[in-house]
């Protein structure tokens, strides 16, 4: 059994003039959101083995945020989270899931069309929630009955989605 947590990074701020995308920060909201999930994954025992982590400022700023209120694991940083599509985000998780637990902090629509992909079954709120989309700080939790490094489309089970407007 393993487990796979999906996380869009928390709400950023706009684009300042001369600024990449890629270098937005978290604003005041996305912080407090950040904080919110990290004790909501702690208080479930939503704790991941390892983290995949986009090198975006706002994806790392959302992980620190995590780290202030619940353990991340292990953590690698890569650029592809912020480029990828989803089945390259699956690449990454078959790369460096073994069994136990993965968390991917990352972006929209990737989170989302990887989520929706791997999940062929699951909580009824849970996917109903998630067909309404992937809000930033929106947690999919998926299990799979083996290890990641076999995870497929439809082949997980989408146990949970929190929102920030859950917490």
């Amino acid at each position: 059994m393993s487990t796979l947590y999906l996380l869009r990074h928390a709400k950023a701020g706009w684009a300042l003039p001369g600024m990449r995308d890629f270098d937005r920060p978290l604003d005041a909201s996305g912080r407090a959101d950040a904080e919110m999930m990290g004790a909501a994954m702690r208080s479930r025992c939503y704790v991941p083995d390892l983290t995949l982590c986009s090198n975006a400022k706002r994806a790392k700023e959302t992980l620190e945020g995590l780290a202030g209120q619940t353990d991340t694991g292990r953590v690698l940083f890569f650029d592809t989270l912020y480029s990828e599509d989803a089945a390259g985000y699956l690449r990454l998780i078959r790369d460096n899931g073994g069994s136990g637990s993965l968390l991917v902090i990352g972006h929209n629509p990737m989170t989302e069309d990887l989520a929706m992909a791997v999940s062929g079954d699951g909580d009824e709120t849970a996917r109903a929630t998630l067909t309404h989309g992937f809000p930033t700080m929106g947690l999919a939790v998926v299990r799979f009955d083996g290890d990641l490094a076999k995870a497929a489309q439809n082949a997980g089970y989408l146990e949970a989605f929190l929102t920030p407007a859950d917490l």
